[in-house]
């Protein structure tokens, strides 16, 4: 069985900024099902592509499956079964032994950066970089899968 334990965070964008980060990736994920209990998405990057099934979050924890798809597989079902898709910059920062995920938006987004890190289990202790703020973990609308119905740019 799969499990994800994750923990969402905003930035302190002055700090981001400044900060020497690596090269990013750019990400196209869209959604085949998006209801409150369960998420089939597909995600492209520069030369892959894979296909999630997560289940309802239950604090911080939540079933989750991927298995990497051909590229071209991902791009078709994006392109013809997606119900709805966003597209960010990832950048994978290392920090005190974990890899924080710092989600750069675009499109209907633009604006909205979320850094999430994956735990072992919700007790875990994790020192935060000083460019995070405050953690947004329960707050459904900064999910992924929220985000491509109801955009950043609605919010401000």
């Amino acid at each position: 069985m799969g499990k994800e334990i994750e923990r969402k965070f905003l930035i302190k964008e002055a700090e981001w900024n400044n900060f020497a980060k690596p090269a990013g990736k750019h990400l196209r994920q869209g959604y085949l099902v998006s209801d409150p209990n369960k998420t089939i998405r597909v995600r492209t990057a520069e030369n892959a592509a894979w296909i999630t099934v997560k289940g309802i979050s239950i604090g911080a924890s939540r079933l989750e499956y991927e298995y990497e798809i051909p590229l071209n597989e991902g791009l078709e079902l994006l392109d013809h079964f997606a119900e709805s898709e966003l597209e960010k910059i990832r950048y994978e920062i290392p920090y005190e032994g974990k890899i924080w995920e710092v989600d750069v938006f675009s499109g209907d987004n633009a604006g909205l950066i979320v850094a999430e890190i994956e735990l072992e289990s919700e007790e875990e202790n994790f020192s935060l970089p000083a460019w995070v703020a405050e953690e947004v973990t329960h707050e459904k609308k900064y999910y992924n899968s929220c985000l491509t119905t109801h955009p950043y740019k609605n919010w401000i």
